[in-house]
């Protein structure tokens, strides 16, 4: 008998790499602040695998995840939370919340990745958002998010990678270019089964970099920083993520920016 489905653990295992994204915040908080960061907020946080990482790096850690849906929360709690020793579970908060209202202790790093703050579709509400975020800082707390972009992005197609045991595919369903509203899905495939559709779908607005610069300097942030990822010599990335301020505009790209107070 196959083993039950488990959205989540699929989910983890084709788009997060929380040890990865640790040594980002680690490195790249470092280079902006000249020290290191000890406390961390996810927002949109879902099962708050990166929380749960950051911890792992000593006593002096900790961490603070919110998000609306209490299911990937319960999610979290038991297959990451419930994995850390007694001392670094209670370094680690879930919180069943709103971003825009939760408040936490002020802490060093906050970001939103997987871009979940897409969800907002109005400049006055990413804003907001935004300027939630800013206070949530300490006085030199840096803020992070992701974002995606070029030519295929805004196309309605379908990207399939191939995992052990399964395949993931991603898709661009509807993109309205008059208003940026675009309405993504996730689907997964296991070995020997029927395609599962519409397993995550994502109802969204596009932001464009120069937009979340202005909208990130209007909410109070001082020094914003776009990063851009290498090339390994053969047309992909290398992983290695540079500030700069000009790029290529590559058919699909994922990248990050990093806003300090």
């Amino acid at each position: 008998m196959a083993a039950p489905f488990d959205k989540y653990y699929y989910y983890e295992k084709s788009v997060q790499n929380p040890s990865n994204e640790v040594e980002f915040f680690t490195e790249k908080y470092k280079e902006i602040r000249n020290k290191t960061a000890k406390t961390l907020r996810e927002d949109f946080c879902g099962t708050a695998a990166i929380s749960c990482e950051w911890v792992k790096q000593g006593k002096d850690y900790y961490s603070w995840g919110v998000d609306l849906d209490q299911e990937p929360i319960d999610y979290g709690m038991e297959n990451h939370l419930q994995k850390l020793n007694d001392d670094a579970q209670k370094r680690v908060t879930y919180i069943n919340g709103n971003v825009l209202d939760t408040n936490t202790p002020k802490v060093d790093i906050c970001f939103a990745f997987n871009f979940s703050y897409f969800i907002f579709k109005k400049r006055s509400e990413l804003i907001t958002y935004f300027k939630a975020a800013y206070n949530s800082l300490e006085k030199d707390g840096v803020f992070f998010i992701d974002l995606f972009g070029g030519p295929d992005s805004q196309t309605e197609m379908t990207d399939v990678i191939e995992h052990k045991g399964f395949k993931y595919y991603w898709e661009c369903q509807k993109f309205n270019p008059l208003t940026n509203e675009c309405r993504f899905a996730i689907h997964f495939k296991r070995k020997g089964e029927k395609k599962r559709n519409d397993v995550f779908v994502y109802d969204w607005r596009m932001w464009f970099t120069s937009e979340l610069r202005d909208i990130l300097s209007e909410a109070g942030f001082k020094d914003i920083i776009t990063y851009w990822e290498g090339e390994d010599g053969d047309g992909g990335g290398d992983g290695e993520f540079y500030p700069t301020d000009t790029a290529e505009n590559c058919e699909a790209w994922v990248t990050y920016i990093a806003a300090a107070k």
